[in-house]
């Protein structure tokens, strides 16, 4: 008989069990929801996410994405966030350069640069925005009446596009 080959096998690992690389980007659940659709047997859910992620150093990124389980959605909003990240300019004292407005639907959002040790003076979506870009002193305002998360975050986005 001519010598068998061994194949030496791998261990069988759970998608649980597999090691997470570490990214460069900082990641912040916004919000999540359970939605439905219609079909022949009842309703169907699914969850969207909203993420945000950056790196604490000017590069922010939103993400929204839908799957049928929270942790698929979640890895679905990060890909698609990475895929939209903007550059934030950050001046010394880390605050942005210049006064700057953005609208997005119903959500308005204003942003003041603000002197060094005065932190960052906003609520909701904009402090996570502000935070994961890595600018530590700003003043804004969410001038809109609308309370959708996702609006308020796409027009702060749409903000520091603009200094850009």
């Amino acid at each position: 008989m001519t010598e068998e080959k061994k194949f030496e096998r791998k261990p069988k690992t759970r998608r649980g069990d597999r090691k997470e690389e570490k990214s460069e980007f900082e990641q912040k659940l916004l919000d999540i929801r359970r939605t439905a659709r219609m079909v022949a047997g009842g309703r169907r859910f699914s969850f969207r996410a909203l993420v945000i992620i950056g790196n604490r150093q000017g590069k922010v990124g939103i993400g929204l994405a839908k799957g049928a389980d929270v942790t698929i959605a979640v890895e679905k909003a990060v890909n698609q966030a990475k895929k939209n990240l903007i550059q934030v300019p950050i001046t010394e004292n880390k605050s942005i350069s210049q006064m700057t407005e953005a609208k997005f639907g119903a959500a308005k959002v204003m942003l003041k640069p603000a002197p060094k040790g005065r932190g960052i003076i906003a609520g909701g979506a904009v402090r996570v925005i502000c935070n994961l870009s890595g600018i530590e002193n700003v003043v804004s305002k969410i001038i809109g009446r609308t309370t959708n998360k996702l609006a308020n975050a796409e027009a702060a986005i749409e903000a520091l596009r603009k200094l850009s």
